[in-house]
């Protein structure tokens, strides 16, 4: 593995990093506007986790391919590369479709309606933002083959995506009893399927 790949797979994971500060921003400032319009937080305790292993994916990535020295086979890690730029471009079409709807917490706001457009439109696909971080966590440490963190996040995070997907649905369930006429099933909570 030359030097130069080297500083190149590092500046793509700091640029992921980086990614993940901007969505932070995004989602404290959409934090604010759910909870000024009597949003619903839920889930607070899996959050950690998720923060957790988004880091670890991060450092995993890195740690792997310097210990392990890892290296660069172009056959893999370009498809890899293209399926991780493919993750962000999903990613984001999530956050401007849900708009300040979207959040990397659990907040419900009473009385919106589900959001059906962008990807959300898609009645098959009800958590695009979660395929979007499968993705991504699979392909970003294998663009350097870095198997071992690709495997341990995809275990861990389809583990952690059961818990949140249950507690968004809880959420909007929650929400829906206590009115009627619930919206119908389909498109994506007021929490966005977030990431961490």
């Amino acid at each position: 593995m030359s030097w130069h790949l080297s500083s190149w797979y590092l500046l793509l994971v700091l640029l992921v990093g980086l990614e993940r500060v901007a969505e932070l921003v995004v989602a404290r400032r959409n934090a604010r506007w759910s909870t000024a319009r009597g949003g619903v937080m839920s889930g607070q305790g899996h959050y950690p986790w998720m923060v957790a292993l988004h880091t670890g994916l991060l450092a995993g990535c890195l740690f792997e391919v310097a210990l392990a020295d890892r290296p660069f086979v172009p056959a893999l890690g370009w498809p890899m590369l293209a399926l991780v730029v493919a993750a962000q471009g999903l990613r984001w079409w999530c956050i401007i479709a849900l708009g300040p709807q979207w959040n990397t917490q659990v907040i419900v706001v009473p009385g919106l309606p589900l959001v059906e457009r962008g990807p959300y439109r898609l009645r098959w696909l009800r958590h695009p933002n979660y395929v979007a971080v499968a993705v991504e966590g699979a392909a970003l440490p294998l663009v350097h083959t870095a198997w071992v963190t690709a495997l341990v996040f995809t275990v861990l995070n389809a583990a952690l995506m059961v818990v949140r997907i249950r507690c968004e649905e809880d959420a909007l369930a929650s929400l829906s009893t206590a009115k009627a006429g619930a919206a119908p099933p389909g498109g994506s909570p007021a929490t966005g399927g977030a990431t961490a």
